[in-house]
């Protein structure tokens, strides 16, 4: 079984950006450097490998002490729809909840919607337009 890991190198962070890139940005001709921010060394990044290869990620950040974000979730293309999506998710929720957060929010792609639902997301409200292409949601969850 696939098993969700914590970043703790460089070399993982890099893998980890590079999976964003290739998911998140490539595909809308964006920059490799729209994968990261300056954040990335106070957020947990989780991760998930097969033989040596990152294959799905996601991000939790602090915006406040019970506020909690994820952001930059990925899953390589060849490995969808088999739940490495949710297996980020739960352990990210359960990252915060152990560092005190009481409410997860993130930003979702129109497309991604259904999955964040299925998850327990409750869409907030429609927010901003990514690249003049990619409509996104405000969603909250509760934990």
């Amino acid at each position: 079984m696939l098993s969700v890991k914590i970043s703790n190198t460089s070399a993982e962070l890099n893998k980890i950006i590079e999976l964003r890139y290739n998911v998140l940005r490539r595909p809308w001709n964006q920059p490799k450097e729209s994968a990261s921010d300056e954040l990335e060394q106070t957020a947990i990044n989780a991760y998930i490998e097969d033989k040596s290869k990152i294959i799905a990620c996601g991000r939790l950040q602090f915006n406040t002490p019970i506020l909690a974000q994820i952001r930059y979730m990925a899953v390589d293309e060849h490995y969808r729809g088999k739940g490495l999506g949710q297996n980020i998710i739960k352990f990210l929720e359960r990252k915060a909840k152990e560092n005190g957060a009481l409410k997860i929010e993130l930003q979702a792609r129109e497309n991604a919607l259904n999955f964040y639902v299925l998850n327990g997301y409750c869409i907030e409200q429609k927010t901003f337009l990514l690249w003049e292409k990619i409509q996104h949601y405000l969603m909250i969850k509760q934990i």
